[in-house]
């Protein structure tokens, strides 16, 4: 867009040059009159398509929280025991709600195993070894792995024998007291049970077995045939996996759920991005109004929020937001009280419905898709419109400009010639007054001196 025309300096020798530069500077400002309206043309189509952009911010914005109600209202699984010293339990997606019990007879132990008596005694594990070889084979039921220890120390080596993966984890205990350590190597299996874990150097053996592990036993709804795990960690049921901590002196109880707490946190976010975009319109009425002041859009915006938020379905314990908890108020806002909210999960979940499957979800996802839309949207295609307003606005600058440097050009050529002219005109005017007076002399008589 072109900005307004630069002051005009019109560089004449004659005594009429400042009036001729006035005369191309009214000449100019009044054919820049229309450039100018279509300057603030423009200015106010980009104000307006700013003020939308931001307002479509705010409907994409309460779109998404939409979706994310749809989200919430199948409510998430969870898992409550009725003894959490013997066993914990987590549900994920995919667990059945119901209830489930387990009888811990053995939450399992691993195999353990500390590097034997006899070996170099280690006072300092950072600079020292329980042997000087720098590979060592790590036998785990028969797989063997090889591990290297560069650096040299035995806290090198855990930490090489854990780098590994082997499916032991090697750590490092003093077995001396404080004034005369002796530091060794324990290597304890992954698993639970009864393992065979041996380190050899190249010449020896270097480790011993302390207690060799057993599997977990625990028995399921009663049954009386005991299941053996090698992990503290078993599947119960699809998407819930218990962790069996210590025996139970009787079976446990699982109780499996689904959580809604999270729809009323997701609804609470509903009402906050529905009153941003009331307030984004309500902004735009009235006498001091914004950008889109006016603009019929602003009216169809404000009754998509209508109907989104005097949604009823008209059936079932829950029929209205207002059965949600959610209330409009007397300006046209939005309030949530959770403790308002029905009780009743399964009207609730009705009347939501889900934003492929009906109900006030796929209303008002509907509703907000009409308008935002990158497409076909309300905002986009009044987005569009005003773009191309300002395209053509622009053109018309740019052709109404050339026509203004053409009209002050031409001025400014035609004016100086003339400038041209009259100052030529003066001077021989000058001329003949010098000559005048030196011959009559200033009052005008013949002077005599000469003859």
């Amino acid at each position: 867009m072109s900005s307004s025309p630069a002051p005009i300096t019109f560089n004449g020798s004659s005594t009429y040059s400042g009036a001729f530069q006035q005369v191309i500077t009214r000449a100019v400002n009044i054919a820049s009159l229309p450039l100018q309206s279509l300057q603030q043309s423009v200015s106010t189509l980009t104000s307006q398509q700013s003020t939308l952009s931001s307002i479509g911010a705010n409907f994409t914005a309460l779109q998404s929280a939409i979706q994310a109600l749809d989200s919430a209202t199948g409510g998430s699984p969870t898992a409550q025991v009725s003894d959490s010293s013997a066993l914990t339990a987590t549900a994920s997606a995919g667990a059945l709600p119901g209830s489930y019990t387990i009888q811990v007879d053995n939450p399992g132990t691993s195999t353990t195993t500390l590097s034997s008596n006899g070996l170099t005694v280690v006072t300092d594990p950072s600079s020292q070894d329980i042997s000087a070889s720098s590979t060592f084979t790590l036998t785990l039921n028969g797989v063997e792995t090889t591990i290297t220890n560069s650096g040299g120390s035995l806290e090198s080596l855990a930490n090489s024998i854990n780098a590994a993966g082997a499916g032991v984890q090697a750590t490092i205990v003093n077995v001396g007291s404080s004034s005369s350590p002796d530091y060794r190597l324990a290597v304890t299996s992954n698993n639970l049970g009864p393992d065979t874990i041996q380190l050899n150097d190249g010449t020896q053996n270097l480790l011993s077995t302390l207690s060799s592990g057993t599997d977990a036993e625990y028995k399921v709804n009663g049954s009386s045939t005991d299941v053996e795990s090698t992990s503290s960690q078993v599947a119960l049921s699809p998407g819930l996996t218990v962790n069996l901590l210590a025996q139970s002196s009787s079976p446990v109880t699982i109780t499996v759920s689904q959580d809604f707490s999270g729809v009323q946190s997701a609804l609470s976010n509903v009402v906050s991005a529905y009153n941003a975009a009331f307030d984004a319109l309500s902004q735009n009425r009235g006498q001091n109004g914004g950008a889109l002041t006016g603009d019929p859009l602003v009216l169809t915006l404000s009754n998509v929020l209508q109907q989104i938020s005097q949604y009823a379905s008209g059936s079932g314990s829950v029929s209205s937001l207002a059965d949600l908890g959610v209330t409009v108020s007397s300006t046209g806002d939005l309030a949530f009280d959770a403790t308002q909210m029905s009780s009743d999960q399964t009207a609730v979940t009705q009347f939501l419905g889900g934003i492929s499957s009906g109900g006030f979800l796929q209303t008002a996802n509907n509703d907000l898709t009409a308008v935002t839309d990158s497409t076909s949207g309300m905002i986009a295609s009044d987005y569009n419109s005003l773009q191309a307003t300002i395209t053509t606005d622009n053109a018309q600058i740019a052709d109404q400009q050339n026509e203004v440097n053409t009209l002050q050009a031409n001025l400014e050529q035609q004016l100086s010639l003339a400038d041209a002219q009259i100052a030529t005109l003066q001077a021989q005017d000058t001329y003949f007054q010098q000559l005048f007076t030196a011959e009559y002399g200033s009052s005008g008589t013949l002077s005599t001196s000469g003859a």
